[in-house]
């Protein structure tokens, strides 16, 4: 269907730059032309209830709501409403300030039917002539128009959006009914995006447990990775977490295994970063990878710690899960544990190790710290025993691991890559559309009533745009998080039982 989409038959220069040609029957207009802007106005979030009318913040703009606002998360009492600004179905919501230049005038259309209002910090666009609300959802937001609201962006530190400006925004205005037609359309195409989406998640989950199953079963001797079979004979560990081990293996207490690296930061060191994505590495390079690089100028050495290639280290303030491996030597804040070995041993076994569910879940056991704060410190750390291999056992353990997870990491990436690829041809279809480059009356025209592409339920789902149902409203995922998005596991490379991340130095 979106295969067979072709240009519109005959085009007409919109006057406006970033527009170029548009269809020739389609109207280009300024918000002032058809429609009202005023500011929201309200109190604080100490006025939000768990009931009573629902309340859109501006924050909600860009954590929440995409597109359209089907739902609210905040509510107000009915005592403090009238400080607030009613809104209803129909008007687009911008925010009015932003943190970024790419951020501000961010928008969502109300669709929702029932009393609603907004609070501060938003501007409110109110249709006087009959549109389509949901193509105004669509439009309003879309990628290029983005554009021209992040030109008309002014500020430094905080970056803000005046009515006046928004007022002049260029918008292209097809016909009522072709906006409709254009809006069903992106509805079902949104829907099917949606659920291929939902596919990939699906399948990373299954691949990221199958991985963890892989790794637990391996470092705690389940199986023999040799043979791929379990071990002829086991015997107690009188280990919780372990339950038997085989019967060649030893049960230590992690201290004598690791001891806490006490020297401060030297000279030249290189600032660390522990990230769950890639380990222990420069920071530099880590700032990189995110798309923020930044040079930092070390201040301070006394306060931080030295760091070697194939230590340890783990947060005591913020643990939230495993032992994260150093792939570079340098310093890293106080605020960690450092740990070394105080023996002979394989570190791309322990790497394994102290990433494994259950070796994670007897730490957390050890501290109250999700419950009361309570930091971690090396005393946690010793009183979780580990399993300790054979040295030569431990290196056919981690090469293992390393085959095993390299293929699933493989896997896992590439469906991140798709995901994103996904996502990326949505917001260019949605340009294409409502801007005229594409025709979809005809596609439109053949939908079916009843559309059988509902959308699962994905608590997974951080960061994808509002889904419709298939009775053709707008599902709002509550759940939506506003910020950098997922960082890519990758695949990595084994090498002697120890893999490097991507760019690790």
């Amino acid at each position: 269907m979106i295969a067979d989409l072709k240009p519109y038959p005959e085009l007409r220069d919109s006057g406006v730059e970033w527009l170029g040609e548009v269809p020739a029957h389609w109207d280009v207009r300024r918000l002032a032309q058809f429609g009202t802007l005023s500011k929201g106005s309200g109190g604080s979030k100490d006025d939000e209830r768990s009931a009573g009318v629902p309340c859109v913040r501006y924050g909600d703009l860009y954590t929440t709501h995409h597109n359209f606002i089907q739902g609210s998360r905040s509510f107000i009492s009915n005592e403090r409403v009238a400080e607030y600004t009613p809104t209803r179905y129909g008007d687009v919501l911008f925010a009015s300030s932003g943190e970024t230049i790419d951020e501000i005038g961010k928008s969502a259309v109300n669709i929702m039917r029932e009393d609603a209002c907004c609070g501060g910090d938003v501007i409110i666009f109110r249709p006087t002539q009959r549109v389509d609300a949901r193509y105004l959802g669509y439009v309003m937001d879309c990628r290029p128009v983005a554009a021209e609201k992040a030109r008309m962006g002014r500020g430094i530190t905080v970056m803000h959006i005046y009515g006046a400006q928004l007022k002049c925004l260029m918008i292209p205005l097809p016909p009522l009914m072709e906006q409709t037609e254009i809006a069903r359309f992106l509805d079902h195409a949104n829907r099917r995006i949606e659920r291929y989406i939902g596919a990939k998640k699906k399948l990373i989950a299954l691949l990221e447990k199958h991985k963890q199953a892989l790794i637990h079963e391996a470092v705690t001797g389940r199986i023999d990775v040799r043979t791929g079979r379990p071990y002829p004979a086991y015997k107690e560990s009188g280990v919780e977490w372990l339950g038997t081990v085989p019967a060649h293996w030893e049960v230590w207490r992690s201290k004598r295994a690791f001891r806490p690296r006490t020297e401060r930061a030297r000279p030249g060191d290189i600032q660390l970063s522990a990230t769950q994505a890639y380990g222990v590495i420069a920071q530099a390079d880590y700032e990189e990878k995110i798309g923020r690089k930044v040079t930092r100028i070390l201040r301070h050495l006394d306060q931080r710690r030295h760091v070697e290639i194939g230590d340890f280290v783990i947060s005591m303030r913020s643990f939230q899960g495993g032992l994260e491996r150093a792939w570079t030597s340098g310093c890293i804040r106080s605020s960690y544990i450092v740990l070394h070995a105080a023996t002979e041993l394989i570190v791309g076994y322990f790497g394994h190790l102290f990433k494994s569910v259950g070796y994670i879940g007897a730490l957390q056991s050890t501290a109250n710290f999700i419950r009361d704060g309570q930091d971690l410190n090396f005393d946690n750390f010793c009183r979780v025993d580990v399993p300790f291999p054979p040295v030569e056992e431990q290196q056919h353990i981690a090469q293992a691991v390393d085959r095993g997870t390299d293929y699933i990491d493989a896997s896992i990436e590439r469906s991140r890559r798709q995901i994103v690829s996904l996502r990326e041809y949505r917001e260019r279809l949605i340009a294409d559309v409502v801007t005229g480059k594409l025709d979809v009356r005809k596609a439109a025209a053949g939908l079916p009533d009843t559309d059988s592409l509902g959308v699962e339920d994905d608590p997974a789902d951080n960061g994808d745009h509002d889904a419709a149902d298939p009775s053709g409203r707008q599902v709002v995922d509550e759940r939506s998080t506003y910020g950098m998005g997922e960082l890519p596991g990758g695949g990595t490379q084994a090498r002697q039982g120890q893999r490097r991340p991507h760019g690790a130095a």
